[in-house]
């Protein structure tokens, strides 16, 4: 059966004899090297895990004193090529290219010649793994991240992970690294923290990474250097699986079926032998790369990978102006997170403006302490430190924006504040400078309406936490121009975050969809459904939080405002809910120690015609889906994968759903309310 993937970028593996001191003979060098520089990572399809047989058989032949695989600068390998997986064509292909590459990697775990792994820069999936296969592994301390992250698009480790890993470090740590990482934002492990599970054997210096690990190497080999690794306690792996299936449980509720397939694969690397475990990880892999959750998981990844690095419809980018230094309007806790990602990306005098010295004072007093923060984890050296200290200044005089390039504002959410602001700036800042609001729901066109240049107002919309959620939503107002729109991508990028163009619709996008979900779920209450059953209604989808616990984050009050410009205008789909507007005022939390807040319940007025969950779930996605459709033709944004890469970066919904149209797709919701799929099938779903 052929396994050829005719657009894989293949990754060779070279090799070469290198004379090591104190060795009787050389030792063979495998450099896995795609071609590229480090912006196109090592992967392995067919081909390229064919040449690293190959090699591994060429340096064998030789005899070595030992056999060691590295990548190309800053880059070991990120695993397998997943983009070749929509193009196998049957299950009996994907069952193949797992044997294919547990065939090839088990030969450095086999080898009676000793096999290191010189990890020199990212592992990750099946990169990892196969630094896992080989007997010892050294680690560079400047390697960008490792991680197994295949849960979090719909597979499991395939090519060993689950059954080398536990017995490695200990199930507790597997099952974080495996599940729990994954399902976290897909959060990555930094070298010092790999090292300390046990990933690695040794940690190095970057500056010499190579050199080092062969002398280490060569300790190994003459026996000067001993490894040893603490016993695996198996006492406790049922224990930790039974605990890691509860949370699945409450968290995901079957929605992830990977997920369970890896808690499944851990169990059996238990006990089974390893040619067992890795055969079931062969079956599982070829179940996986069948679903539907994967083909939606690989729509996403493609997005945040390729979409979001080019956004549609931002303009050429040669049309930008400098930045050189940026005014803060606001010294809240928002104002206060924009000055310091301001200054740590941008690297450029940051001022804070308040209404008066104590307020401008608190504000700057944040930035520090959050700066010192860093430094004492050990984040920032105190050079860096330090020349963040003196970026970032207040002032209560915005005479101090006179020669900033770019204004942001981030005071009251009410459009008169917004007006004035923006009034007095003008008379103050320089004919060029953009002027930027984070406004989240209001009009960008209307706020610069009474302005002399409202050409250069754009909506610069980021989302809480600032640090942590990286998309932002760039509206264009019906006069922003081109050159005030590319300074603002351009700016967007030096931030590192992923800017998705909007039109000016009130809400734009994320605050848009939440708010019409939220109001499905509220509408439900106010009928009589109780706040639990609403509240559990959405669990099959297996949403990063529940409803209630979303509402709490973002805060009653701003859901209340919000709501109310929706309704201002779309009356007839966004209705204003009272019992929301109780909640708001009362100041009560909806949600203690994950239980609905009792005394909060006092407080609803409700109806006599409670849903049932199937009933709230029907709802919610059917807003949902009308919703979209009705944004897609008033253009709020190009397409719907710009929907998805909204609702993934700025609402953390999971890869597994696609985003939310391909979800909506799947469950025939769209097809139901709007008579249409968003997508074409075939993109993020099976072809039939």
């Amino acid at each position: 059966m052929s396994l050829a993937a005719p657009n894989e970028v293949v990754t060779r593996a070279l090799l070469r004899q290198v004379n090591v001191p104190g060795l009787d003979r050389p030792a063979a060098l495998i450099t896995l090297d795609n071609g590229f520089d480090h912006t196109k990572p090592n992967t392995f399809g067919p081909a390229g895990l064919t040449s690293l047989d190959e090699a591994i058989s060429a340096a064998l032949a030789a005899d070595p004193a030992f056999i060691a695989v590295t990548g190309k600068p800053y880059i070991f390998c990120v695993g397998a090529d997943i983009t070749s997986l929509p193009l196998l064509a049957n299950r009996e292909q994907a069952v193949e290219i797992a044997r294919l590459g547990h065939r090839v990697f088990a030969r450095l775990k086999e080898s009676d010649v000793p096999t290191f792994a010189f990890v020199n820069g990212a592992a990750m999936g099946g990169g990892l793994e196969l630094a896992l296969h080989c007997h010892y592994r050294t680690l560079s301390g400047g390697a960008a991240a490792l991680a197994l992250p295949e849960v979090s698009l719909g597979l499991i480790p395939g090519w060993g992970g689950t059954q080398l890993l536990p017995n490695l470090i200990g199930i507790p740590a597997a099952t974080q690294v495996i599940i729990q990482n994954p399902l976290m934002q897909n959060k990555m492990l930094k070298p010092k923290q790999a090292a300390e599970l046990g990933i690695a054997d040794v940690l190095l210096e970057p500056a010499d990474f190579l050199e080092r690990s062969l002398e280490w190497a060569a300790g190994v080999v003459r026996g000067e250097v001993t490894v040893t690794r603490p016993e695996v306690d198996k006492d406790m792996w049922a224990g930790v699986l039974y605990f890691a299936r509860q949370t699945l449980d409450a968290r995901l509720h079957g929605a992830v079926p990977a997920a369970y397939r890896a808690l499944d694969l851990l169990e059996t690397a238990k006990d089974a032998d390893f040619a067992t475990g890795t055969a079931a990880e062969d079956e599982a892999l070829a179940d996986l790369i069948f679903s539907e959750e994967l083909r939606s998981g690989l729509y996403a990844f493609d997005l945040v990978q390729r979409r979001a690095k080019r956004p549609a419809g931002a303009p050429d980018k040669g049309l930008a102006r400098p930045v050189t230094k940026v005014g803060i309007v606001g010294a809240g806790l928002m104002a206060s997170q924009l000055a310091l990602l301001f200054a740590r990306r941008l690297q450029v005098p940051v001022v804070l403006t308040d209404l008066d010295q104590t307020r401008v004072d608190k504000g700057v007093a944040y930035v520090h302490t959050q700066i010192e923060k860093q430094v004492s984890r050990g984040r920032m050296d105190k050079g860096t430190a330090a020349k963040l200290y003196g970026l970032v200044s207040g002032s209560v005089d915005k005479s101090a924006f006179a020669d900033a390039d770019f204004v942001i504002e981030a005071v009251f959410e009410d459009l008169k504040v917004k007006k004035q602001v923006w009034a007095e700036l003008e008379k103050i800042v320089k004919p060029e400078a953009v002027l930027a609001t984070n406004t989240s729901s209001l009009s960008i066109t209307e706020m610069a309406a009474e302005l002399a240049h409202p050409e250069r107002v754009v909506g610069f919309h980021f989302f809480n936490p600032v640090a942590v959620l990286p998309l932002l939503e760039i509206v264009r107002g019906e006069r922003t121009d081109d050159a005030t729109l590319a300074t603002a991508f351009a700016v967007g990028k030096q931030l590192k975050k992923s800017s998705v163009l909007v039109s000016d619709a009130p809400a734009f996008v994320v605050n848009r969809l939440l708010t019409r979900f939220l109001g499905t779920v509220f509408a439900a209450v106010d009928a009589g459904t109780p706040l639990e059953v609403a509240d559990r209604a959405l669990d099959p989808l297996g949403l990063p939080m529940r409803p209630l616990a979303l509402l709490q984050l973002v805060g009653p009050a701003v859901a209340y405002h919000v709501g109310g410009t929706l309704h201002a205008a779309f009356p007839e789909r966004f209705e204003v809910s009272e019992n929301l507007k109780r909640i708001a005022e009362s100041g009560q939390p909806i949600v203690v120690d994950d239980e609905i807040n009792a005394e909060v319940a006092k407080l609803l007025v409700v109806g006599d015609q409670p849903l049932t969950e199937e009933q709230v779930r029907a709802n919610a996605l059917n807003a949902l889906a009308q919703e979209i459709r009705l944004m897609l033709d008033e253009g709020v944004v190009a397409e719907a994968q710009d929907i998805d890469l909204c609702m993934i970066l700025g609402a953390g919904w999971p890869f597994h759903l696609g985003g939310v149209t391909p979800y909506l797709d799947r469950t025939g919701a769209s097809e139901r309310v709007t008579g249409q799929r968003f997508l074409p099938r075939g993109v993020a779903s099976l072809a039939s």
